[in-house]
């Protein structure tokens, strides 16, 4: 008799499992949802924002998700004015930010910044003195760093950008940057524009590194995923989601997607280092 019953409970779970996702999966806090997300900030989260949203809204026809850049400051300045559900942002927003306008902060990964140059150069490793020197325009030639007799072409980020604030506080050590420097928009028109010029060099989030640009070791340790996460490579930050105040429905649904399982395996599918 208990047999019985414990096959026709097995039956059951099979039959549910079958019908409906099992229970368990996190797009199911979504179930009897509607309305619309409105996402915008740093570019370097773009990547995890667009596909937890496909995946969200390709279950859930009902929700309707939009993710925008617009850089970090922009990211933070919109979501405190309401202009956004969620403003993301490659720093943490600064006390006086979150007192102005009342922020509740996310943050769900971790990222490092690294600098990079085109695969013909062969200047792919540089001691922090000459890379400070390099964006301050002391140094302009590759030259003097071992490399072809051209001018440097310098690519850097504009100031509401997360990704150039932590860069420029852990790497350059809050050191001037020329003002001959040409500016990208984010970070995959850094990585664009550097894979397209031999002499460029320029910075942008491990995350976005691909075959088209190399990474440059910086005293001795190579901007990767694994020497971010041990801590060798110091020229880190978190990636942040930041609301106004407390998040309410499909906000906080979103907000909690981002700290499941699935929405940390996305992070780390995309080359980010999961909080959990």
């Amino acid at each position: 008799m208990k047999q019985s019953s414990a096959l026709v409970l097995v039956l059951l779970l099979l039959s549910c499992c079958m019908a409906a996702p099992c229970l368990g999966d996190p797009l199911d806090a979504f179930s009897g949802q509607k309305g619309t997300i409105k996402i915008a900030g740093g570019t370097a989260h773009i990547p995890v924002m667009t596909e937890a949203a496909k995946r969200i809204m390709t279950r859930h026809n009902d929700i309707s998700i939009t993710v925008a850049g617009g850089g970090s400051g922009l990211g933070i300045k919109q979501a405190g004015e309401r202009l956004v559900d969620i403003g993301n942002s490659g720093r943490e927003p600064k006390p006086e930010e979150i007192e102005r306008y009342g922020l509740a902060v996310y943050k769900w990964a971790i990222d490092g910044v690294g600098v990079v140059v085109h695969p013909k150069n062969p200047v792919t490793s540089l001691s922090s003195e000459q890379l400070k020197d390099i964006f301050s325009g002391k140094i302009d030639n590759w030259k003097s760093l071992g490399g072809p007799d051209h001018a440097i072409t310098l690519y850097t980020r504009d100031e509401a950008s997360g990704t150039r604030e932590v860069f420029w506080e852990k790497a350059l050590s809050k050191g001037p940057i020329s003002p001959k420097a040409l500016f990208t928009a984010s970070n995959g028109a850094m990585k664009t524009a550097v894979a397209n010029d031999p002499y460029a060099i320029g910075y942008v989030s491990v995350g976005h590194m691909d075959k088209s640009i190399v990474p440059v070791t910086l005293d001795g340790v190579t901007p990767t995923l694994e020497t971010v996460k041990n801590g060798g490579y110091k020229v880190s930050r978190g990636l942040f989601s930041n609301t106004k105040g407390e998040p309410q429905g499909l906000t906080r649904l979103f907000i909690d997607y981002l700290f499941t399982s699935e929405g940390q395996k996305i992070a780390a599918d995309k080359g980010f280092i999961p909080v959990k």
